[in-house]
C-alpha cells in the first residue's frame, strides 16, 4: 500500500479544545516536535480569525523545516465578493505557508442557513476561491465541511461541490465528518463512491471528529477505502469531543496495517510527542489513552501479572517499546505472587517464587488497602515495604513528635507553624518553621531539621499532593487516604499516608517520601 500522508491540526483545530490555549510560542515548539516526528503537515491555524496566528505564520517563515509542510487554514470566499478582494483569502497568502487549506460547504443546509446564499453560489465560492490560490502558485487542499451529513441529505449536491473542487484544481480533497455523527459502517459507501469519481492518483483525505467516540475507527475505515491523507490532532484535541487521535491512528496504521506513514524508529517517539504536547497545553495527561497513556500497557490483576511474565502477548497487543511506552505491574489487593515477584525484580530484589516473605508481603498489602492503603500510586512506599520485609532500612530519623497550629486573626491571613522534634543519628534535634498550611510548614520543619547532615535533601522537592476522602458517610470522622509526589529532577516517587486525621496522613506520606529520597542519594553516591 502506498504512503500515507499524516496532516496534523492539533494548532487549529486542537486549539479549540476547552481549557486549550497555546501562545505563539507553545505553537512554534509544537510544530518543531511534529516536524521532528516526520509528520508530512501541520496546520499553524487561520491567519483570518487573529492577530496570535499571524503571528504564528511570521515566525514559521524564518524556520526550515525537515519534514513537516506549515498549512494555513481558511475559508472560501465570501458570498458576492471577488476573490481578490477577500479578505480571508488576501491574509491566507500572506501567511506565507506552502499550503493552504480551504473549506467549503458541501451541505444544503449550511449553505442555505448558514452561509445564507444559493446552492449555486457556494459552487462558485468553492470554484474562485481554489482558482485564486492556485493562480498564486500554492498547493491547495479542499476540506468538504459536512460532507457526510450533506451527502446523506442531498447525494448529488455533496457530490458536484467535490466535482467542482477537483476541476478548479485541487491538489488534495478531504472528506469531513465535522459534527462527528457518521458511524464506520456508513463510510465506506461514501468513501468509495467519492473515489469512484477521482483519479486513483489523487489524494483524497479524511478529517474526523469524534462526537460519536469513533473518529479512529472511521479514520481507519476510510484508509481501507484507499484514503491517502489523514487528519487529526495529538491526544485527540479538539472542540466539543474532539478530533480522531492520531496518537492512536499513527501506530494502527504502522503496526496492524503494515502502512508507511512514520518509520517505526519514529513510531518510538510517540509517547514523547504526546505528553510533551500535553505538558505544553498544561493538560494532565490522559493515562488511559490507547498506546501512549501511563496505564495503556498496565496490568494489576495476578492472573495476568503471570501470564505476561511468560509471554507478554497473552494481555498485550502490541510491545509497549514500538510506540516508546512501558510495561507496569501494579502491586494491589489484587496482587498474585508473580505481581510481586515482578515489582521486586524491577527494583533489583532476588526474589524466589518459593520464598515465604512472598506470601507474607502479600497478605500485608491486602490488610494494608483493605484498611485504605493504595500502591498503585505510591511505588515508593511498596518498596520501603518490600526491603523492610527482607531485612533493609531507611531510618535516617525517627520522629519524637510533631506539632501543628494554625491561627488567624481578625481579617489577617491563615499563619500556619509546625513544630518538629526528631531523632536523628543518636542527637535529639528540636525545630520549627512557617508555611503555607499545615503540610508546607511541617515539610519545612522537617527539612530545617535534616539539611546540615543530609545536604542531598536540598534537591528534593514535592511535586504533587493529593487528598481523598475514603468514606464520605462518616463526615468529619472519615478516615483520609494522602499521596504524594516527590522529585530530585531527574526521578519522581510517590508515597501514600493513610488515617482519620489529614495532618498524620499527610506526615506519614512525607515521611516515606524524604525517607525514600535520602535512601536512594544516599545508593547513588555509593
Amino acid at each position: 500500500m502506498a504512503e500515507i500522508k499524516i496532516y496534523d491540526t492539533t494548532l487549529r483545530d486542537g486549539s479549540q479544545m476547552e481549557g486549550i490555549n497555546f501562545s505563539v510560542q507553545d505553537k512554534i515548539q509544537i510544530a518543531l516536535k511534529l516536524d521532528e516526528l516526520g509528520i508530512h503537515y501541520i496546520e499553524g491555524g487561520w491567519p483570518g480569525s487573529n492577530p496570535k496566528d499571524i503571528a504564528f505564520f511570521e515566525k514559521a517563515q524564518k524556520i526550515s523545516f525537515r519534514n513537516a509542510k506549515i498549512c494555513s487554514f481558511g475559508s472560501t470566499r465570501k458570498a458576492e465578493t471577488k476573490p481578490d478582494q477577500d479578505k480571508n483569502l488576501r491574509l491566507l497568502l500572506e501567511a506565507g505557508s506552502p499550503v493552504i487549506t480551504i473549506f467549503g460547504k458541501s451541505w444544503t443546509l449550511h449553505v442555505k442557513r448558514a452561509l445564507r446564499t444559493t446552492l449555486d453560489e457556494n459552487l462558485k465560492m468553492i470554484n474562485d476561491s481554489i482558482n485564486f490560490l492556485k493562480s498564486a502558485g500554492k498547493t491547495v487542499f479542499f476540506d468538504a465541511e459536512h460532507f457526510f451529513d450533506g451527502y446523506k441529505q442531498d447525494r448529488d449536491y455533496a457530490l458536484k461541490t467535490i466535482e467542482v473542487a477537483y476541476n478548479a484544481g485541487a491538489d488534495a480533497i478531504i472528506l469531513c465528518d465535522t459534527n462527528g455523527g457518521a458511524l464506520p459502517y456508513e463510510i465506506e459507501p461514501i468513501f468509495s463512491q467519492v473515489m469512484s469519481q477521482l483519479p486513483k492518483s489523487f489524494e483524497i483525505g479524511m478529517h474526523a471528529h469524534n462526537d460519536g467516540g469513533v473518529a479512529v475507527a472511521n479514520s481507519l475505515v476510510a484508509i481501507s477505502c484507499g484514503a491517502n491523507q489523514i487528519q487529526g490532532t495529538f491526544n485527540g484535541y479538539g472542540e466539543r469531543c474532539g478530533n480522531a487521535n492520531l496518537c492512536s491512528i499513527i501506530p494502527n496504521m504502522v503496526l496492524k496495517m503494515g502502512i508507511s506513514c512514520l518509520s517505526e524508529e519514529k513510531l518510538k517517539n510517540l509517547v514523547d510527542v504526546s505528553r510533551f504536547i500535553d505538558e505544553t497545553a498544561n493538560m494532565r495527561p490522559n493515562r488511559y489513552q490507547p498506546f501512549v497513556g501511563k496505564s495503556a500497557f498496565t496490568h494489576k490483576g495476578g492472573i495476568h501479572a503471570s501470564a505476561i511474565m511468560r509471554d507478554p502477548l497473552t494481555y498485550e497487543h502490541i510491545i509497549p517499546d514500538l510506540v516508546g511506552n512501558q510495561r507496569r505491574i501494579l502491586v494491589s489487593e489484587q496482587a498474585g505472587k508473580s505481581n510481586i515477584l515482578y515489582r521486586a525484580h524491577q527494583v533489583g530484589v532476588d526474589l524466589q517464587p518459593d520464598d515465604s516473605r512472598v506470601t507474607s508481603l502479600i497478605e500485608k498489602i491486602k490488610e494494608s488497602e483493605s484498611y485504605g492503603y493504595q500502591y498503585e500510586g505510591a511505588d515508593a512506599s511498596f518498596e520501603m515495604m518490600l526491603r523492610e520485609a527482607l531485612g533493609e532500612t531507611m531510618n535516617f530519623f525517627t520522629l519524637q513528635g510533631f506539632r501543628v497550629i494554625v491561627e488567624k486573626r481578625g481579617d489577617e491571613g491563615v499563619i500556619t507553624e509546625a513544630t518538629i522534634k526528631l531523632n536523628v543519628e543518636n542527637q535529639m534535634v528540636h525545630t520549627a518553621a512557617e508555611g503555607d498550611g499545615p503540610v508546607h510548614a511541617l515539610d519545612n520543619a522537617l527539612r530545617k531539621a535534616l539539611e546540615n547532615l543530609y545536604p542531598q535533601l536540598k534537591r528534593i522537592r514535592l511535586s504533587d499532593y493529593k487528598v481523598r476522602v475514603l468514606n464520605e458517610k462518616d463526615g468529619t470522622a472519615a478516615k483520609i487516604r494522602v499521596l504524594i509526589q516527590t522529585t530530585d529532577g531527574s526521578h519522581t516517587w510517590g508515597t501514600v499516608g493513610v488515617s482519620t486525621d489529614i495532618i498524620e496522613a499527610s506526615w506519614e506520606a512525607l515521611e516515606d517520601s524524604v525517607k525514600y529520597g535520602l535512601w536512594q542519594k544516599t545508593r547513588e553516591e555509593k
